[in-house]
């Protein structure tokens, strides 16, 4: 998985040096969390909240070369939650797999690994199972991927907020304008310009995804119009 800013990650607790955490980032190298990031409030004593070869999830604050700063107080429960179901969803994944291949399997998932996580691998296979035939071989693959399309998966909604504003007196057309076209998502008005952009899906990695691109739409739309765009 290509890490972005604003990503939920697994992470690993590795060391504790001063006021600052430093973490193994699941399958993609490590990243920081300084004190003020771990739990809002005063913190008298970090271990309170992690200590070495805990499992934590973060989020990813920024990105500058080789350094990764992340946090994990800005992480809500429902989103920890949705990345421990994925990674618990890996490891059934990679289980199968050892299950079927054998002695094979340890080739076969080392390269799937240099692709990325096997979770994404795996979900990308029940659309277009082509790449996973060629390492697996077709019948067996065929045999992994009708276990794990069985499994039943929850259906999760993905949700986002926006702010738009304008002194147009013909404000609330435009607004109902800016959403037209847009059929995958669920909007609804809270109150005061603010907007709620929602996504139910099994998949929360492509609906967070695809709430991103409709609203950067969004806000490349509200450019040419009298309004002021804000993501919440």
């Amino acid at each position: 998985m290509e890490l972005e800013e604003g990503n939920n990650v697994l992470c690993t607790v590795d060391k504790i040096i001063g006021t600052t955490v430093f973490v193994k980032i699941e399958n993609n190298g490590e990243g920081t969390i300084i004190t003020s990031e771990i739990a809002p409030g005063r913190i008298r004593n970090i271990r309170d909240y992690v200590v070495p070869k805990k499992k934590i999830v973060c989020k990813i604050l920024r990105i500058s070369g080789d350094r990764i700063d992340l946090s994990l107080r800005r992480v809500t429960p429902k989103e920890r939650k949705e990345v421990l179901e994925e990674y618990s969803e890996e490891k059934s994944y990679e289980s199968i797999i050892r299950r079927f291949l054998e002695n094979k399997a340890e080739e076969v998932l080392t390269k799937i690994k240099q692709k990325g996580r096997i979770y994404d691998f795996i979900e990308e296979a029940k659309e277009d199972a082509k790449e996973f035939e060629a390492l697996a071989g077709k019948e067996l693959a065929k045999k992994i991927l009708d276990i794990v399309k069985t499994e039943k998966k929850k259906s999760i909604v993905v949700k986002k907020e926006i702010c738009l504003r304008t002194t147009n007196p013909e404000g609330l057309n435009e607004i109902k304008k800016l959403f037209e076209g847009i059929k995958d998502a669920e909007i609804n008005y809270i109150c005061a310009g603010k907007y709620s952009l929602k996504i139910e899906s099994s998949d929360a990695k492509k609906a967070d995804t695809r709430l991103r691109e409709i609203i950067s739409e969004i806000e490349k739309k509200t450019k040419k119009h009298d309004f002021e765009f804000s993501a919440l």
